[in-house]
């Protein structure tokens, strides 16, 4: 099954994001004005992204990602404007990785594993003795 990520441009200049898993039926609805959320009554709406995903997790997450960005940063999403939208990212704090490695920061669990205590970072942080 295929999901979706999509965004509308409303009335008045504002964007809206949202996920589906059938994107003709959910756009009818946003059209008709059959839900109650941020697009009622902000017709008429234009369809300008489209991006699927192979699950609804991944179609979510895009979603919630694109929901926190700047307004500026989404038209040139959509417009696919790949130098904007990384100079628009920088200009928030988002630097490449410096060793191309995608993996989470330590925590410090690690390192305390590695001296042979592996709770004690996590007590350490919830301020009670380790075992």
């Amino acid at each position: 099954m295929t999901f979706y990520l999509y965004i509308l441009h409303c009335a008045g200049g504002s964007y809206y994001t949202g996920h589906t898993d059938n994107l003709e039926p959910r756009l009818a609805a946003h059209s008709a004005d059959e839900f109650h959320g941020y697009t009622a009554g902000r017709q008429p709406l234009r369809l300008q992204f489209v991006e699927a995903f192979p699950s609804r997790l991944d179609a979510l997450e895009r979603a919630q990602q694109i929901k926190r960005w700047s307004r500026e940063k989404k038209p040139a999403l959509i417009h696919r404007d790949w130098p904007r939208l990384q100079a628009l990212a920088r200009a928030h704090g988002w630097r490449p990785p410096v060793h191309g490695s995608t993996g989470s920061p330590r925590t410090g669990k690690e390192i305390s594993a590695r001296r042979g205590n592996p709770t004690a970072a996590v007590a350490r942080r919830s301020g009670k003795a380790a075992p």
